[in-house]
């Protein structure tokens, strides 16, 4: 099967949505199952799993609703407080529906960059763990080292890094966050998604050599295995569209054996999300 397993819906509201601003006016709209299906027939993408744009429990089960009546949804990758003191409960609740493949929370707009090492936080994240769902963590550069950390004292819970931790490819800039993406990928429980990399670029100008250093990077430190294509979609319509962002990837991999290229386009992100161990 071939997965973007990464992409966003929303019914927008300018109060709700309000990191969507000024020059992000394409965002501006409801995005929606009915909008996804012909950008994925048209790359031959079978499925996509859908991930949480907001910090709302209701969105999550908004996104489990659509994935229930949409086939080619595999699943969410949603929200809850895993600071609560409920979150036994909370979890309970949410793992009720198999369609909920993991959790996320938007860890590079918190203040405390150690946030993600707070006791709650990580006492959330060893009752995940106790469900064999996935985390997302959505960082930036600065954040892979206190991720490390996550890791270690998380051995048992599987993550997904997205966006390659958001590298700075407008500015060039390869330092640290190479350095650090390879220690994040030493721990055999992490794997990557290649996606949301063009809208680290520059929007308007950016060049498939732009990506190339960090797409190498990436399958040095992770190899084949444990890297995921996914789209960002709409995201991605900041600074390119769906055919695009999958005709640059599938440039990229063409390097690659076709088993490996199944593995990047489906097949890890079906073994990680779909069929955990």
């Amino acid at each position: 099967m071939r997965i973007d397993a990464h992409q966003h819906f929303w019914s927008y509201d300018p109060v709700t949505y309000d990191w969507i601003g000024p020059g992000m006016e394409v965002l501006a709209r409801d995005f929606l199952p009915a909008h996804l299906l012909p950008e994925l027939e048209s790359q031959a993408m079978e499925g996509a799993i859908c991930v949480q744009a907001r910090h709302d429990e209701d969105e999550t089960r908004w996104l489990l609703e659509l994935a229930g009546a949409t086939p080619q949804l595999l699943g969410v990758v949603g929200w809850t407080d895993l600071c609560a003191e409920d979150i036994d409960e909370r979890l309970g609740q949410l793992m009720q529906n198999p369609l909920l493949l993991g959790l996320r929370h938007v860890l590079q707009d918190e203040s405390d960059d150690r946030f993600m090492l707070r006791p709650d936080f990580l006492n959330g994240i060893a009752c995940l763990a106790k469900h064999g769902r996935v985390y997302d963590l959505l960082l930036h550069p600065r954040h892979l080292a206190p991720a490390v950390e996550l890791v270690d004292l998380a051995p048992d819970q599987a993550f997904v890094l997205d966006h390659l931790g958001k590298p700075r490819i407008k500015d060039g800039v390869l330092e640290p966050w190479g350095k650090d993406l390879e220690q994040l990928a030493q721990r055999p429980n992490v794997a990557c998604k290649l996606s949301g990399l063009v809208t680290e670029a520059d929007w308007a100008n950016w060049t498939a050599a732009d990506l190339a250093p960090y797409l190498d990077r990436a399958l040095e430190a992770f190899g084949h295995e444990r890297l995921l294509f996914g789209s960002d979609w709409p995201v991605c319509n900041l600074a390119g569209t769906y055919e695009q962002i999958h005709q640059v990837l599938s440039d990229w991999a063409s390097a690659l054996t076709p088993g490996e290229q199944a593995a990047l386009f489906g097949t890890n992100a079906e073994r990680i999300y779909l069929n955990p161990c």
